[in-house]
């Protein structure tokens, strides 16, 4: 009945969306894309085997092919490249999205392969990806390597709705913004499967029939400025094997909201996300429940952000889901706009771990610079 229902929808904001295109005009294909330099020093208690700095940078680049027909209808597609994660002398290129859309004064209409309304759309603070001393920028990657990384909490770095930063294939439809406000709706046959990766046996894990529905507001009321969002998810899980010897777990339903309050060149604002037992083996006894909190707040004085930011996340540990975990991550950074498009940032962060496993405890000091360039 959900798959029917949300499927139905669908076709119909197809429709709606498309009207009747008459004389096609020629494409316009934009590129733009984004890049980031980063180096870290890490301290922290539980240092076994581990390097004191690292580097890490990405870049990606961003095709999107528009046109508009006489009626005024918009449409195209969009496709983001960026070199992936590699070791030794492995190189490899991926696309994270690549996806085609729809504009009309019925709302937009994207197909294919993107990430869900809450990780596109949600608010975390003002503090976002790109400002140093905020929670988006790999900061605890960095702690990769060490016990303390398995250890993290499942919701550190998943700190929206829990399946939302998925790329599986989905359809999305986003109503026209009216008085400030934007809803949406999305549906995800399955996790894990993008692009022509088409797996219709449901006996690999992960989550399936994933629905997204929520929305933002944002205006203006004289010096002041708000926005806020709201996003709720929830799905199927798949069971990982058949029969006795498979492996259950618990269905999705992960709840994501957001608020930004700004005065001038003073902005604060946070996020919950709560996903309770999530996703998680049905067998396991020690469940701690999904969430994290996260407050931030900036200042802009001239071509210079101040930030600080908190969070405190709690679940079982990412590595294998049976240890309980809470982490405090504290963060401070200043950002500074070299020229348009070329920002650097120094950040200073620092976590506290705590889990139910003995002698595991790990607290931990990441100074970080942070070079980004956006074109």
């Amino acid at each position: 009945m959900k798959r029917s229902l949300v499927t139905g929808c669908a076709a119909i904001a197809i429709i709606a969306c498309s009207g009747v295109a008459s004389a096609q005009t020629k494409f316009e294909v934009k590129i733009g894309g984004d890049a980031f330099f980063q180096g870290a020093y890490v301290n922290q208690d539980r240092d076994q085997d581990t390097r004191s700095t690292e580097f890490a940078n990405r870049f990606r680049v961003i095709v999107t092919p528009v046109a508009t027909a006489d009626n005024g209808l918009e449409y195209g597609g969009r496709v983001r490249m960026r070199a992936a994660n590699g070791a030794g002398n492995v190189r490899t290129m991926d696309a994270d999205r690549a996806f085609i859309f729809v504009n009309s004064s019925f709302g937009t209409l994207q197909a294919g392969t993107i990430n869900g309304l809450s990780d596109e759309f949600g608010i975390i603070g003002p503090n976002v990806e790109g400002i140093a001393g905020g929670p988006d920028n790999n900061t605890v990657e960095f702690l990769n390597g060490s016990t303390t990384y398995d250890l993290l909490p499942s919701t550190t770095n998943n700190f929206r709705a829990l399946a939302s930063g998925d790329v599986g294939t989905k359809i999305i439809y986003l109503t026209p913004t009216i008085a400030g406000f934007q809803g949406g709706v999305s549906y995800m046959p399955r996790s894990g499967d993008s692009h022509t990766s088409i797996n219709r046996r449901q006996d690999n894990g992960g989550f399936q029939d994933v629905v997204e529905v929520g929305g933002t507001y944002t205006n203006e009321f004289g010096g002041f400025s708000v926005a806020a969002s709201a996003f709720y998810q929830f799905g199927d899980a798949v069971d990982d094997g058949v029969g006795a010897a498979a492996t259950r777990f618990e269905k999705l339903s992960s709840v994501h909201a957001g608020l930004n309050v700004g005065y001038g060149n003073f902005k604060i604002g946070g996020s919950y996300a709560y996903s309770g037992d999530s996703g998680y083996d049905k067998s396991v006894t020690t469940k701690e429940k999904q969430d994290i909190w996260i407050v931030g707040a900036q200042y802009a004085a001239g071509p210079f952000i101040l930030a600080a930011n908190y969070s405190h996340s709690r679940g079982n540990d990412v590595a294998t889901g049976t240890t309980p975990a809470k982490a405090d991550l504290y963060q401070g950074g200043v950002t500074y706009t070299v020229a348009p498009g070329l920002t650097t940032g120094l950040e200073y962060s620092y976590l506290d771990l705590k889990t139910d496993a003995v002698g595991l405890d790990d607290r931990a000091h990441i100074i970080m610079v942070d070079t980004r360039l956006a074109f």
